[in-house]
């Protein structure tokens, strides 16, 4: 891409330029396979409402997070259910190269730098 995408997640997800392969959906969340993914099997949930980070949420959105971490939970269990294991995580700062929150769900080797 000639052009860096400010947020890749609502400039390309979310409006529909980039199709994905849905995992799950509801009305405040998306949960989706890696574009690009990272590990064997490599899934990113998304709140649909821009929050650049975990750090940036506000009492307000109290709900939008609790939708967020049932769907969290929901894929979790699936892949854990699948593979026997799996990993959960976000990234802060410097860490995240997507500044809209997500959260990664994957399982098996890392196969790509």
């Amino acid at each position: 891409m000639a052009n860096e995408v400010e947020d890749f997640y609502c400039d390309e997800v979310l409006s529909g330029n980039t199709a994905v392969d849905i995992v799950w959906e509801t009305e405040n969340t998306l949960a989706f396979y890696h574009t690009r993914p990272f590990y064997e099997v490599h899934i990113v949930v998304i709140p649909k409402k821009h929050i650049p980070s975990l750090i940036d949420v506000t009492p307000e959105e109290k709900d939008l997070m609790v939708d967020l971490f049932a769907v969290i939970q929901k894929v979790s269990k699936s892949v854990n259910e699948k593979y026997g294991a799996c990993k959960v995580s976000t990234n802060i700062g410097g860490y995240q190269s997507n500044k809209h929150m997500h959260w990664h769900v994957h399982y098996g080797e890392r196969i790509t730098d």
